[in-house]
């Protein structure tokens, strides 16, 4: 059988499996990448190239930075603050969507989710009030603003990766508004019309608030990793390896602040990162690689 012929079955069973095992797809995926290795249809040196590793450092960069921040509970003291000062139930609710979207736009979106949720579930519970809504709200703002920025979530990296698309390039592309204001637009309508969903909740609730900020140190890491990211897009136009290199170097800085000041040992600060998906997405980068390589792309544009 001819590497063309392997790399499409490959594909195309990688691809139905996806949909069939949901929850087994880093298996499929990597899996599906071993095959086309041991079958020679792409080469070892070929399936690493296949993967764009600035995409990858970004990622897993970005996954450390962001799990430091989370444990510095500056997120949950924000969300509490706006609650405790907000006019009305309806606003602190509005406010959490806001902020969860803002978060979202520069964390990864499901640690943004754990992190802001408990805060809207002790709402629902003070108001004894189904929390369901409240949960939808706020997993549509962290999806949406995931994809405002080059760092928001991997669907963004892999499509700077693809159209060399660095951080500045998601505000102004070839000096027209980008992405970053198209998914803005749909942010303020969502806006109204959660407002419009939770008007009746008119009701002044305080929460007490529990948590205390451990340090505000991962927060100027983050920020201070976005000003560069937006200084890199003058640097790196191409999009070949700043970004991934600047996130790799902020991911470690902030493993290492950890260990030193919480105590927390580095492989555990890892252990804690999303695994599953970095995996997931090298398979994806050798099977997409394999198909690029032996011509399908080629016969599909045709």
């Amino acid at each position: 059988m001819s590497p063309k012929t392997i790399s499409l079955i490959v594909f195309l069973s990688a691809y139905v499996l996806f949909i069939i095992l949901p929850y087994r797809r880093t298996i499929v995926a990597l899996s599906g990448s071993l095959l086309l290795v041991l079958t020679q249809a792409v080469s070892l040196k070929q399936a690493f190239l296949a993967v764009n590793w600035n995409v990858m450092g970004i990622f897993v960069g970005t996954l450390a930075i962001a799990d430091v921040f989370m444990q510095s509970r500056v997120p949950a003291y924000l969300a509490e603050v706006i609650v405790d000062r907000a006019r009305s139930t309806t606003w602190s609710i509005l406010f959490i969507c806001l902020l969860t979207g803002i978060i979202s736009a520069f964390v990864e979106n499901v640690a943004t989710v754990l992190i802001v949720a408990p805060i809207a579930l002790a709402l629902a519970k003070k108001l004894q009030i189904n929390p369901t809504k409240m949960m939808i709200a706020i997993a549509v703002s962290s999806n949406l603003q995931g994809t405002a920025t080059l760092i928001g979530d991997p669907p963004s990296m892999l499509l700077g990766g693809f159209a060399k698309m660095n951080f500045g390039d998601f505000f102004f592309y070839h000096g027209r508004p980008s992405i970053f204001f198209a998914v803005e637009l749909g942010a303020l309508v969502s806006f109204f019309v959660l407002y419009f969903i939770f008007r009746k909740h008119r009701e002044k609730v305080q929460l007490v608030a529990v948590e205390k900020v451990k340090s505000w140190v991962p927060t100027v890491l983050l920020v201070s990793l976005i000003a560069l990211l937006a200084l890199s897009s003058f640097l790196d136009t191409g999009f070949s390896y700043l970004a991934g290199q600047l996130c790799m170097a902020f991911g470690i800085i902030a493993l290492l602040w950890d260990k030193l000041a919480n105590k927390r040992p580095i492989l555990s600060g890892m252990k804690g990162l999303d695994w599953d998906t970095t995996f997931f997405l090298v398979g994806i980068f050798i099977i997409v690689g394999g198909i690029s390589l032996t011509g399908w792309i080629e016969v599909i544009a045709v």
